[in-house]
């Protein structure tokens, strides 16, 4: 396993794979330290999810700096990455004992309830694009629970996934209790199926979640997958244009495009779709392009060269087919894995601009001849994860919002994001399950009905 600097395309480091005996003692240690952990009071883990809190916000620019050396993510960015992981370890630390409180029910028995019990070890598989927040986002409500937690984290971001172990460990957490692994994906699959490991969360793509649904279905057991998104903005005519274009452009662009609830379709009705497209060229040309390092960089390097080069692949083929590349959509001259922030017009069915999700500072512009007609656009694509309405009829985009678009999470007049106060996650192609509130804190646990008569 390598991890490759993206910015100057040279190895930082290189890590050995552990054997498959250790990878068996590291699942067996955790389902016993698991035994003890789901003992503990919720004021007992809220102490030690606090511990972790205060040492990521204590080494958030030491963290940013290792996402920008392992994945091209810009300083800033990696800074309120860090900062987002010590609000959800909080969070959780305050709210969970009330999230999984007995819930009484009155029925023919003397008493009913529900309870919420920890289902054991959960094994999460990550991606690269943001290397802590995913993980945190999981490892949070998951330990408050109650459960014991492994990571088998992406292998481009190792760094991150040891970085991560130590700081847990750091803040008083069992060590057996959290551990990285460091697998192949053989590896992955004999852990997915180890009689030891309860349940599977992955964030990932399509096809990785359609893998290791299966694998754990196999032997019956619970997954989350939060997986791709080819998120779609709908600009109706009476919406804020210079509101609607920043916010398109900012989530476009975000981890250098990189997210999975990124801005990637966005879709103007005819009326406003010319005002519209200038705003987004102009907004896109001023992004500057360079070092994750300068703090002035609005787009680092793409994670690795291979999706570089898969993007591009993309963005040619959609032009083969007709679609007007607007601005960039050429590789620079660059020993890094950089690609321009592009736009692309004049977008048809049986384009990868219009088909595929395209991972990377590539916006795809749609011209709708009605707002019935760019619902349609919008709800025409494989992917559910997250989408937006501008409109300053507020009323109307909150019913298009929360009727009309097939998303799991939907924005009016923002662009989306996640927020450990809110559920998140997809429908179709882009998994299923929820993360974050206290819908995904009772993910990976047991919801119980008790009945004494």
């Amino acid at each position: 396993m390598k991890t490759i600097n993206p910015t100057t395309g040279k190895v930082l480091k290189e890590y050995k794979l552990m054997d498959d005996s250790e990878l068996d003692s590291i699942i067996n240690n955790a389902a016993k330290a698991q035994d003890d952990w789901k003992d503990l009071y919720f004021e007992e883990r809220a102490t030690y999810l606090n511990n972790i809190a205060d040492i990521l916000k204590d080494r958030k620019r030491r963290l940013a700096e290792l996402m920008a050396r392992e994945m091209g993510k810009p300083l800033p960015q990696g800074v309120s990455e860090a900062e987002k992981c010590a609000w959800v370890c909080e969070y959780y630390a305050e709210n969970a004992a009330q999230f999984l409180e007995n819930e009484q029910i009155e029925t023919d028995a003397s008493q009913s309830y529900v309870s919420y019990n920890p289902l054991g070890t959960v094994l999460a598989i990550m991606p690269w694009n943001f290397p802590f927040w995913q993980l945190f986002r999981f490892a949070a409500p998951a330990l408050m629970a109650g459960n014991a937690a492994l990571l088998k984290h992406a292998p481009n971001v190792t760094g991150c996934a040891l970085e991560i172990e130590k700081i847990i460990h750091k803040a008083g957490i069992p060590e057996n209790l959290f551990r990285t692994v460091l697998a192949d994906i053989d590896q992955t699959q004999a852990m997915i199926t180890h009689s030891a490991i309860d349940a599977v969360t992955l964030t990932g793509s399509t096809r990785a979640g359609k893998a290791v649904a299966g694998q754990a279905g196999n032997v019956l057991k619970k997954t989350v997958l939060e997986l791709g998104g080819s998120d779609p903005y709908i600009i109706l005519k009476d919406a804020n244009l210079e509101m609607a274009a920043e916010s398109c452009v900012t989530s476009r662009l975000i981890n250098s495009g990189q997210s999975c609830i990124a801005a990637k379709r966005f879709i103007a009705v005819q009326e406003v779709y010319d005002d519209f497209l200038e705003l987004v060229l102009s907004k896109m040309k001023e992004k500057r392009i360079g070092d994750p390092f300068e703090e002035d960089t609005d787009i680092g390097p793409m994670a690795r060269f291979d999706l570089r080069d898969q993007l591009h692949e993309q963005v040619e083929e959609s032009r083969k087919k007709g679609a007007d590349c607007l601005l960039g959509g050429e590789i620079p001259d660059d020993d890094g894995a950089f690609y321009p922030a592009t736009v692309l017009a004049n977008i048809k069915k049986g384009m990868p601009a219009y088909e595929e999700e395209l991972f990377g500072p590539v916006a795809s512009v749609f011209k709708a001849k009605s707002e019935e007609e760019a619902i349609a656009i919008a709800n025409d694509n494989s992917y559910g994860l997250g989408a937006a309405v501008f409109s300053e009829d507020v009323t109307r985009a909150e019913r298009l919002a929360s009727t009309s678009l097939e998303a799991g999470c939907c924005f009016v007049n923002d662009f989306v994001k996640s927020d450990p106060r809110l559920p998140f996650g997809g429908i179709k192609k882009s998994g299923y399950g929820r993360e974050l509130s206290h819908h995904g804190i009772k993910e990976f646990v047991n919801i119980k009905t008790v009945y004494i008569s």
